[in-house]
Order: C-alpha cells, then structure tokens, then sequence
C-alpha cells in the first residue's frame, strides 16, 4: 500500500527453543509501565488499548500498573496500580503534623535524600519481584518532551534493571523516542531499550533516531500506534448533517516550545495561542460551530481560559452557541464529542489519533516529528502545519476544502484502508509477543 508503514525485519517464525517447554501453563502476571493517571487523555487511550488487548490475547492475566497516578489508575480501571517513585516525607519520618518547615525539617529534608534512593528500587522490585512480563507501552516517554534526564528516563533505566534482576520479560511496545538532545538523557535511554527483550517503535522516525545516535535496531520493529487497537466499539458520528452548520473541531495545547519547558517559551505561547484565537475568530465568521478539544485535563485548563480572554477581546461573546466548550474529563467523553464533529484541527497527538480513527478530516498544528510522520503515512502532508508558523488564512481554506468534499473523498476510503492495516499489524504485534513466548509457562 503506497505510503503505508510495513513492519521491519525478523517477521519470521520464532524458534523451537522459544516456544513453551512444556504445556502446563500457569497464570501469566504482567505489569504495564506508563505516565497513566495524571490527566493526559491519550496516556489514557494508550492504557485502555493495551488493557483490552492483553485481556484478548490473555484473559487470564493477572495485570498490574506502575504509573504517575496510581490512585486514579485503580480507580478508573480496576488493577492494582503504583507509583513510578516512591518518597518519605519527612513528617512521615519524624511524625510532625504541621506543614511549616523550620531549620531542622529543612536539614533533615537534604539529609535524607540520599538513602530515599535505595528504598525506591527496594520498593520496585518488591512489585516486580512476582511479575512475569514489564511492558514499558507507547507514549513519548523515550522522547526529551517536557522531560529532563534525571526525572523520567532515570525511572525508565531504573524500572527496567530492576525488570531483569527480578527475570521478568522486559517489552518496549511501540514507543515514540526522540529527540533525545541531552547526552544523560541519551544514555539513560539508549542502556534501558538494551536490557529490552522485545523493542518495537511507533514510527520509523523512531527507529531511524535511534540509529542515527548510535543505537542499533537491526532486529527491532516498527508497528502503529497502540491506539489504533483499541475496541472497535467507537461512538458512531454524530446527529443527522442535513441543512446544519458545520462543527469544526479545534484542539487546545498549552505548548511552550519543542522541548515542553515553560520555562523559556512564553512568547512561543502567547504566538500560538494568538493564531488559535483568530482561527476560531475566522471560523465563527464563516458561521461555523466551533467545538474546543483538549488532551489534558490539568494542563489544557490554562489554554481555555486564555482562549476565552483573547476571543472576548475580539469582540467574541463566549456564551455563544457556537463556541461549544466542554471539556472532556475522560477518553469516552473526549470520543463523544469528536463524534459530533464535521473536522478536526488537532495540536495534540492523540487527539489527532482518535480523529482519524473515526474518520473524521484532520487538519495537524505538529510540534513534534512524530506528527509529520503520522501524516506523511497517510498521505496527508499538505494538511500538516508547523505550530510555530501558522498561517490561518491558509488553514480556513483548507478547512473550506476538506469539509466541503468529506463525505465522497477517495482519500477518506484509503485512510480507512490503512487504518485496518494499522490493525491487523498491531494484532500481529500482540501476537507475537503474548503468545509467540509464553515465558510463563511452568518449568519442566
């Protein structure tokens, strides 16, 4: 299929000396490595497809998470969940009820950094110690994206040495890595995908990046997105389209620079902000509905209310009908409503993701090569925009041109097409590595 991403090399039958040793098969226990429960909705996504599919492949399964938000993991999704990093606070320590720090709280708070160090990866490998497989999912977590080298990909490395000296199976599942600019960084994540007994890459951006920094893929893999397997059980498109307004789709960011650091992108912000408020300010001359998309809960919160000032000064009331602002508070919700839509102009990934899943006109603001790569797959160049440089005259033309011929566009039947490509990859993918080698088996 012309543009479609095929998977690498080593699509060969595994060997005899990997297959089970014996028939007796006990309950397979498998841990998923993820920044779930903390807000970001295609975090979320990434966790339900791989929940569903291990549940498909191995419904016997005993599944836990390691995460950012194990509390709202367990909650939202029934599993044992814990925390990437474990901490003591000191009043933990010194049962001190008040929140006030005087001079010996604030000693003591360096002096005990440095065993805290030791108890974390005690703690890890307490959770790791009885599970048979950590699978380290998606997500742009090998990436420098709003990450520094001692914060995430320090957990990383750590979490997987600990996965070997505990022998479970440690799997990279379709991860995004890259850029990787800081040389910690760089190593940290380059020694964690080396102890992985399974690495595979969500696009071949990640893969190539990979090579190019001097880390060898020969025999690793390039599936889609974990996303792309979610259940097929989608909200269908929204109301009857006959004589009614289209709904536009806009997806909000709070996007800073190409690193994620707030830090040293304010007027990077303020541009791109500027640019979503005199494209929605465009669309609502054209008479469209305007329905506003976010991907995190906690840190789109900011772009709305910025969205809802700079509209306002335009002359814009906000309690408009056509500025329809519902946040979504959960991947359901979120699905609902880019049912409802005609288009989307999507700034986060997964946003942009979930869209074409419902086969819905995507228009991409990409801050990231793994946006660019997405739409160079589809065939959908010429609708990917660079965030720091939008031209909305051209994107309300586009917009004009996509929804007019949307509904009989050959090229919404071939990305339908590649989506079920994505799919069937994705099930070879799981394939292979919930059952090509069931590592659980029970000795001889």
């Amino acid at each position: 299929m012309n543009g479609t991403t095929t998977v690498v090399e080593n699509h060969t039958k595994l060997p005899e000396s990997l297959s089970p040793m014996c028939s007796k098969v006990r309950q397979p226990k498998i841990a998923i490595f993820g920044t779930f429960g903390t807000g970001n909705l295609g975090n979320e996504c990434t966790l339900q497809a791989m929940l569903h599919n291990i549940q498909r492949y191995l419904p016997d399964a005993e599944i836990i998470c390691v995460c950012s938000g194990p509390e709202e993991t367990a909650a939202r999704c029934g599993i044992p969940a814990f925390p990437i990093r474990y901490a003591v606070s000191i009043r933990q320590v010194l049962g001190v009820r008040s929140r006030r720090e005087n001079k010996l709280v604030k000693w003591l708070r360096k002096l005990i950094r440095l065993p805290m160090g030791p108890y974390r990866w005690y703690k890890a490998f307490t959770i790791l110690r009885n599970q048979d497989t950590l699978v380290i999912t998606g997500l742009g977590m090998l990436g420098d994206f709003g990450i520094r080298p001692f914060g995430l990909h320090y957990d990383i490395l750590g979490w997987s040495i600990i996965a070997k000296l505990c022998g479970c199976r440690l799997l990279f599942v379709s991860v995004g890595v890259g850029p990787v600019r800081h040389p910690v960084s760089r190593l940290f994540v380059k020694a964690a995908l080396a102890l992985g007994d399974y690495r595979s890459y969500r696009d071949r951006f990640s893969k190539e990046y990979l090579e190019r920094i001097g880390f060898k893929t020969k025999s690793d893999y390039v599936y889609p997105d974990l996303v792309f397997s979610l259940p097929r059980t989608m909200p269908a498109d929204g109301e009857e389209r006959k004589n009614r307004k289209p709904v536009i789709g806009v997806g909000l960011l709070n996007y800073y620079n190409r690193r994620g650091r707030t830090d040293s992108g304010a007027a990077t912000y303020r541009d791109y902000m500027a640019g979503i408020a005199a494209l929605v300010s465009g669309l609502m001359e054209r008479e469209d509905t305007v329905r506003l998309l976010i991907g995190d809960t906690v840190y789109d919160q900011g772009a709305r209310q910025d969205l809802r000032g700079l509209l306002e000064a335009r002359g814009w009331n906000y309690g408009d009908p056509a500025i329809i602002d519902e946040p979504a508070t959960s991947v359901d919700e979120l699905l609902s409503q880019l049912a409802t839509t005609d288009l989307v102009v999507a700034s986060r990934f997964h946003n942009l993701l979930l869209a074409i899943m419902l086969g819905k006109p995507v228009v991409a603001l990409s801050y990231h090569e793994k946006i660019v790569s997405l739409m160079e797959e589809l065939g959908l160049s010429e609708f990917c925009h660079d965030i720091e440089h939008l031209d909305v005259d051209k994107l309300i033309g586009q917009i004009t041109e996509l929804t007019s011929r949307a509904g009989t566009s050959a090229r919404r039947t071939a990305i339908e097409k590649q989506i079920q490509a994505y799919r069937e990859m994705l099930d070879e993918q799981y394939e292979r590595i919930f059952r090509g080698v069931p590592l659980w088996s029970a000795a001889p």
